[in-house]
């Protein structure tokens, strides 16, 4: 690291988000962005894909956007080349599309919701990163990998089974791609959001539950996407280099209780 350079300086990186125009994931590509890095945004809305891609753009570094849904494992392996082709070498990526379906719990969950969730936010967090961490081992570069946990990562959800199950199994999945990449300078850790003002979670903050999350914030309120982007450009960055394998929690202290 230039000693001259911020630690926390990512510019000359590439770095991918997946999910990365809206909520949380628009924060932490802006985020990147304004600590230098080139942003690459990867989603399914063509239009908020665009939205994405103007504020990129005014930020004033190299930027890409593209259509694409995770779940569509063969159009993976081409959403990263044609990342690398426009924008370079991948250096960070950044797992953060996710869906949860407030199915009510087991007894009524679908085995389509199951699936579905288990492949949005668990099969193609381990694809993606096998992909990208291939080609950083491959270029013996080192590289960051971050991916999105939860509080349901540590609490189970009688309301939400299949997205308690796959957070949680990111976390784990988090700390075993850490032991397998560290001795190729490949850090991976998850950020583990609170209650986050996100439209995922619209229907929760208009819902009785609402006042059981705050009280039980020692924060007091809500958390908003844009209070994630530091934990990111942390662990995206050089100040991190000697982390790996934890999930840090962006939570308003929700989970000390």
């Amino acid at each position: 690291m230039n000693p001259d350079k911020s630690p926390f300086d990512l510019s000359g990186r590439v770095a991918l988000v997946t999910g990365g125009n809206g909520g949380i994931g628009r924060a932490i590509a802006l985020g990147l962005a304004r600590a230098g890095a080139a942003v690459a945004v990867l989603a399914r809305d063509v239009e908020k894909n665009q939205q994405v891609l103007a504020e990129l753009k005014s930020i004033g570094v190299p930027a890409l956007v593209s259509q694409l849904d995770v779940t569509d494992r063969a159009a993976l392996a081409p959403a990263i080349d044609l990342v690398t082709c426009k924008l370079g070498a991948i250096k960070i990526l950044v797992n953060n599309a996710g869906v949860a379906v407030l199915s009510g719990g087991v007894l009524n969950e679908s085995v389509e919701t199951w699936d579905t969730t288990v492949e949005t936010n668990l099969n193609s967090c381990f694809q993606l990163s096998q992909i990208v961490a291939k080609a950083m081992v491959s270029r013996k570069s080192g590289g960051k990998i971050i991916n999105l946990a939860s509080m349901y990562s540590i609490f189970g959800s009688g309301l939400v089974p299949s997205y308690s199950a796959s957070k949680g199994a990111v976390v784990q999945l988090t700390k075993s791609m850490a032991i397998e990449l560290a001795p190729h300078n490949i850090q991976v850790n998850a950020i583990a959001p609170g209650w986050i003002e996100t439209g995922m979670t619209k229907d929760v903050r208009d819902s009785p539950m609402n006042a059981l999350i705050v009280s039980r914030t020692p924060a007091n309120r809500w958390g908003r996407p844009d209070e994630l982007a530091g934990a990111a450009v942390f662990l995206a960055s050089s100040a991190s280099d000697f982390i790996t394998g934890t999930t840090l929690p962006v939570d308003g202290g929700y989970s000390i209780f």
